[in-house]
């Protein structure tokens, strides 16, 4: 009964390449440190601003990431995701430990804006890189691998932030600044500088659009993936906040809870993205996955909400993002030539930095306004739409 389960672990880790494998382990020591974004929320509040202002604090956040992602994009193409990824996350590593050391509001927002820049000029860089060491028939699996790294850092960092938080909050800083700062030292030792336009994976499609604000389909994904994004990251936002101050869990409990998302992906992502790459087309599980999200945020409203109903939305939200997340870099990497790739990846972190700039901004005024039950009604609601949106632009062979 054991031996065909571990059968198919095995094939699901089988035959990415070694340097894949190392920008995972990369991925694995950055975000085991990812403890700020999650818990920036809670800290504004303790430090006696409100749920608005901290939502401005994240608007700000946002934005230097939607900033920063185009230029990390530009520069990838320009110079290579070697430099561009050093760069970035040596430079991020500094700034975590800049940022702790403000205390006035608008220091707070312009610092912030400043590390998101740095920080996510980073991401279409590392993108860039993981579609170099693929190959288009193992491509959504190796981003698969990415995200399962990304998430048992996050799992491990929620969990670690929850209780550093509750000692001293200027920890958190310290402590991402530092596994940026190794993350970086690793690709250094180990990962060598490439020319990576000289790989043009023969196999894949010659004829494409040479700029993604040309491509027509590209452009209408990434106007849907805006507004699910701007959803979904209400869960690394105004999610605590909810149940900081609506359910009055202390800080390690949301720690736990936040963690478990990391730690079903590390279980579950990569056998069922190895089950179903190349059985239906991106867009069908996108669709899917992006539904299940919608349904999950409706469940926060549901009555008598403590930590086990919690669990279980959260639980459901997860399934959500394993369906839809790794098909989504799928999509977009498919359209894609090795000279153009930093630029679609750009403008694909861009959708999720814009969403970041106004999805917990708007979160949290709604919250703030008309109460977290109208937030949850109306991210499930939004989710929901874009879903349906996905559907039809893979019924009408965009």
């Amino acid at each position: 009964m054991l031996l065909p389960v571990f059968t198919t672990y095995k094939n699901a880790y089988t035959g990415l390449s070694r340097s894949t494998w190392l920008l995972s382990v990369v991925m694995l020591i950055n975000r085991s440190g990812t403890m700020v974004v999650p818990f920036m929320t809670v800290y504004m509040i303790r430090m006696g601003y409100s749920v608005q202002m901290a939502g401005f604090v994240m608007a700000f956040f946002g934005f230097g990431a939607f900033c920063g992602a185009y230029f990390g994009g530009r520069l990838t193409d320009k110079i290579g995701f070697y430099p561009v990824q050093l760069i970035t996350l040596i430079g991020g590593g500094i700034m975590f430990f800049v940022l702790a050391q403000m205390k006035t509001y608008w220091l707070i927002c312009a610092f912030t804006y400043v590390l998101a820049f740095i920080n996510e000029a980073f991401r279409p860089a590392n993108s860039t890189a993981v579609a170099f060491y693929s190959l288009p028939e193992n491509r959504t699996r190796s981003y698969a691998l990415n995200r399962l790294a990304i998430n048992i850092g996050w799992a491990v960092g929620s969990s670690m932030g929850g209780v550093l938080a509750h000692i001293d909050y200027s920890l958190l800083f310290y402590v991402d600044g530092t596994t940026n700062i190794l993350a970086a030292i690793l690709i250094w030792i180990f990962l060598k500088p490439v020319n990576y336009k000289q790989d043009d994976h023969q196999n894949e499609r010659a004829v494409k659009p040479s700029s993604p604000y040309k491509d027509k389909m590209y452009v209408l994904f990434i106007m849907l993936t805006i507004f699910f994004a701007a959803c979904f990251f209400q869960v690394f936002n105004n999610l605590s906040a909810f149940f900081y101050e609506e359910l009055h869990f202390s800080e390690p409990l949301i720690g736990v809870l936040l963690a478990i998302n990391g730690v079903i992906i590390a279980v579950f992502e990569m056998v069922l993205i190895y089950k179903l790459e190349g059985r239906r087309r991106n867009l069908s599980y996108i669709s899917f996955g992006v539904s299940i999200v919608g349904v999950s945020f409706l469940m926060f409203n549901i009555p008598g909400m403590g930590p086990p109903l919690a669990c279980t939305a959260i639980t459901l939200l997860t399934f959500g993002e394993i369906f839809s997340m790794p098909f989504m870099n799928s999509f977009w990497i498919a359209r894609t030539q090795p000279g153009n790739r930093g630029q679609y990846a750009a403008l694909y972190t861009m959708a999720w930095s814009a969403a970041q700039t106004f999805g917990p901004l708007a979160g949290s005024q709604l919250a703030g306004h008309l109460g977290f039950k109208w937030l949850w009604f109306s991210a499930g609601a939004i989710c929901i739409l874009v879903a349906i949106g996905m559907r039809k632009l893979k019924e009408n062979n965009f």
